[in-house]
């Protein structure tokens, strides 16, 4: 049986004098609303519930819910006014004064709340886009002991890397630059305080890192490959040279749109994640805010959220702003075959061989 209380006290551990924001994002005339959303905000206002009940037994304070309207895109910069109580407010004043922000978004804000961060000494979030109901009975069920033994046994294996070796089930292979960067754990774990960053997803359950851009004058990216995706009964290649999707391949008309998305702006073809989901009670369904827990996975575009040098004045306008997963998981199209850390002394860790996880 999911006990949220349980759940808020493992993952947050919320201190006497701690103020807490609970977040939603609203629909708009340009983003119309879906019954999964308003399910969504009406998950948000029970979560809020368990905080305030939580709140008068360990002293810390609950903020009324906070809205915003939806920016439309994923890690978009936030407005500048939201809403609380039924008044206008200065966003960023609400959320950059809360010691603990939960964002149940229907648009993942994770990048805005990672520069929150940046600025705030006592600040730390757990961003949820896309999160639904049913992932209490699966991803947020999960033992987050185990999921962080896991994530840390990834993550000790990726000190000092220098590369990904990845073969694909299709039989393509890349191998992602893991040089000038390092490993963050998205464990599950966020007590205030916590060393580290101080920004998770919920459900949790991944070691994750920015493969190098190549932004040091002359020491270009090793990134480079062959990507498969799949969409729908078409597949196309993403042909992937220092670090930037360079060639889309396909004859259909998925491919024909991923050409002109990264055509339309180059910032977008930034290979921006490389990562290792390890959560055992993730389901794959297509909600990519669980599915990448699940499985292997990598993102392209803006990258300087998760440690990488990409952000929002690389692109040519803040609407073009994208960091979107492609996942591997069991169920989904396409495996993983193999996936090998590859250190400077030549010494391979293997992580995942026959598509199954060796670590």
């Amino acid at each position: 049986m999911f006990d949220l209380d349980k759940l808020l006290i493992d993952v947050f551990d919320p201190q006497p004098g701690e103020l807490v924001a609970v977040v939603v994002d609203e629909p708009t005339d340009a983003v119309p609303d879906t019954d999964m959303w308003r399910d969504r905000r009406d998950m948000a206002d029970e979560w809020r519930r368990a905080f305030v009940a939580l709140g008068e037994k360990r002293g810390f304070e609950v903020r009324p819910l906070v809205s915003y309207p939806a920016t439309g895109a994923n890690n978009a910069d936030l407005p500048a006014k939201g809403t609380m109580d039924g008044a206008d407010v200065d966003l960023a004043e609400v959320l950059g004064e809360s010691s603990l922000v939960v964002a149940m978004t229907e648009f993942s804000a994770t990048a805005p709340l990672a520069h929150l961060a940046d600025e705030h000494d006592d600040f730390r979030a757990a961003s949820m886009p896309g999160v639904e109901r049913r992932m209490e009975a699966s991803a947020l069920a999960a033992d987050y002991a185990g999921v962080a033994a896991r994530c840390k046994a990834i993550a000790d294996a990726l000190e000092g890397a220098q590369l990904v070796d990845v073969l694909f089930s299709t039989g393509h292979r890349c191998w992602f630059d893991l040089r000038q960067r390092t490993a963050e754990m998205d464990d599950g774990y966020l007590p205030r305080g916590k060393k580290g960053d101080p920004i998770i997803n919920l459900p949790s359950g991944e070691t994750f890192i920015v493969p190098y851009e190549g932004e040091i004058f002359g020491l270009p990216s090793w990134t480079a490959g062959t990507i498969p995706v799949v969409e729908g009964e078409e597949m196309v290649l993403f042909h992937v040279v220092a670090n930037c999707i360079q060639v889309v391949e396909g004859d259909g008309p998925v491919a024909e749109r991923y050409a002109a998305f990264f055509n339309d702006d180059p910032a977008r073809s930034n290979i921006a994640e490389v990562a290792f989901g390890v959560n055992d009670m993730a389901e794959v369904t297509g909600c990519v805010l669980e599915d990448e827990k699940a499985g292997f996975h990598w993102a392209f575009g803006r990258s300087d959220h998760l440690g990488g040098v990409v952000g929002v004045d690389d692109f040519s306008e803040p609407g073009n702003v994208v960091h979107q997963d492609i996942v591997y998981a069991a169920g989904n199209p396409i495996q993983v075959e193999r996936a090998d850390i590859v250190h400077p002394d030549g010494r391979r860790v293997t992580v995942i061989e026959d598509g199954d996880y060796k670590l």
